[in-house]
């Protein structure tokens, strides 16, 4: 299954495990921004929608507002083909003393339900997102919810480079998001 990593404000720099994944998957795929540091909903939205139409039924793997940009995209066109989604170190748009000012434009975050298998990965001390923010998120778009405990914004500045745990939780995500194959198939009877 690809994997589509969608990187937050400023991109994934060397060492970020985003930026591992991709040099060490042949299967993933960065998605592209015109600017990593001017963000801007719209033109952001439009990359990523372009990237899933390229890549249908990828897990989408998203970081910090990575992730703020896949809710806005799944409210948006929820009949894109997506997998599942990883979703590590949501970024709180909506708290002033939390996000960013170049990053308002994204606010208000949405809380819709996701229409695909998601986890979210989330730490109690992550400057940009309360736990309890995290925590209601998750259950406000269905997400199964991992804490990692004191692991900051989960980034190279709190200490994660490749991050294997990364790799399992999305492995595991990928076999909740394959479709049942058929128990004549399974058997090696079917076509």
């Amino acid at each position: 299954m690809k994997r589509l990593i969608v990187q937050g404000l400023d991109g994934s720099g060397p060492g970020h495990w985003q930026r591992i994944w991709l040099e060490e998957d042949p299967d993933a795929f960065a998605v592209e921004q015109e600017s990593w540091s001017a963000p801007t909903l719209n033109v952001w939205l439009s990359r990523l929608e372009a990237a899933v139409n390229a890549h249908p039924n990828s897990l989408i793997v998203a970081h910090s507002l990575g992730t703020v940009l896949l809710a806005h995209l799944a409210r948006r066109r929820p009949d894109l083909s997506v997998a599942g989604a990883l979703l590590v170190a949501p970024a709180d748009v909506d708290c002033p003393n939390c996000a960013p000012d170049r990053i308002r434009g994204f606010a208000p975050l949405p809380v819709e339900p996701l229409p695909f298998p998601t986890t979210v990965v989330a730490s109690r001390n992550d400057p940009y997102m309360a736990f309890e923010r995290a925590r209601f998120l998750a259950g406000a778009w269905g997400a199964d919810l991992v804490d990692l405990g004191r692991a900051g914004h989960i980034n190279v500045a709190s200490g994660f480079g490749r991050w294997p745990r990364g790799y399992r939780l999305a492995d595991a995500l990928e076999r909740r998001s394959r479709p049942a194959r058929p128990a004549a198939q399974e058997a090696g009877l079917g076509a």
